[in-house]
């Protein structure tokens, strides 16, 4: 069998999204993030003009980038219609299509939502394309440890019961990835860094139903169309409060944020010199004496 030509089913993560907003989205980690977002904003010593919110599941980051800029053209694209904030442009669109002129921003941002595309280099070479030259791209996915404590336990109780295990929670990239990912897609200066945020439940139920409020419950393209077995659920759960509960008896949930910071290259930026291009010694430098490698160190 070949391999499937998409690792998501992005319709269905759309329909998904729908649903959260409609009953109700669980926006904890979104609004932390986009306080993230304006506090590393403000670390820029630069004022944004032209600035891009991808796909943020809310308007939290269109708010922070019209705020901080309100001088700016702010676009929003987002995979649903939704109400517009004011201030803020809005558009639907595709992800992995972005309908943006070259050059056009010079700031862009994503908090929590290129996790879910299935051409992650590919949209970041759309998002280097839509800045200006010294433009800012600075946005946040989930990272590799994100719910590791309940896929583990799933695994564990669909291999004791179900002997065997099926794809419930979507790979994410690691972090080791992420500053090679953005090199790929022709960033200059690029920065990658992770953050671990944990939150607690009473029962795995609980993080369950947020996962849906948040439109994060499985969409892989391979994932198990049978229902759950409730003998599966129930053996889960006794798993992950067996495992990861604190002494209080409460759930830990791990979401790991990866925060990927890079610019369009421009010719005033800074780069690395060539190998044996320096003109002064770090032992100079230093103070120090340096030894020949093929020299014994004195007794």
């Amino acid at each position: 069998m070949t391999a499937p030509s998409h690792l998501f089913d992005t319709g269905l993560a759309r329909r998904r999204l729908a649903r959260a907003r409609r009953t109700g989205f669980a926006d904890f980690l979104v609004a932390r993030m986009a306080a993230d977002l304006d506090d590393r904003l403000g670390a820029v010593l630069r004022t944004f003009t032209t600035c891009l919110d991808l796909a943020t599941p809310t308007t939290t980051a269109a708010r922070v980038l019209a705020a901080r800029y309100p001088d700016a053209a702010v676009l929003r694209l987002t995979p649903l219609a939704e109400a517009a904030e004011p201030g803020v442009a809005q558009a639907v669109a595709d992800l992995e299509a972005l309908p943006a002129a070259p050059g056009h921003f010079d700031c862009a941002v994503s908090l929590l939502a290129l996790q879910g595309v299935n051409d992650l280099p590919g949209t970041l070479v759309q998002l280097r394309r839509a800045l200006q030259p010294d433009g800012l791209f600075l946005g946040c996915l989930f990272g590799g440890a994100s719910l590791n404590e309940l896929r583990a336990s799933f695994a564990q109780a669909e291999s004791e019961v179900e002997g065997g295990i099926s794809p419930r929670v979507a790979p994410f990239a690691e972090v080791r990835e992420a500053g090679a990912l953005l090199q790929r897609a022709g960033f200059a200066l690029p920065v990658a860094d992770t953050e671990t945020v944990t939150v607690r439940y009473a029962d795995p139920f609980a993080l369950m139903r947020d996962l849906r409020a948040m439109g994060l419950t499985n969409t892989l393209v391979e994932r198990r169309r049978t229902p759950l077995r409730r003998a599966t659920l129930i053996r889960m759960a006794e798993i992950y409060a067996s495992r990861f509960a604190d002494a209080d008896g409460r759930l830990r949930a791990t979401f790991e944020v990866l925060w990927l910071t890079g610019w369009a290259p421009h010719a005033s930026q800074q780069v690395p010199l060539k190998p044996g291009s320096a003109k002064a010694r770090l032992a100079d430098a230093l103070g120090t004496i340096e030894l020949n490698p093929n020299e014994r160190i004195p007794r």
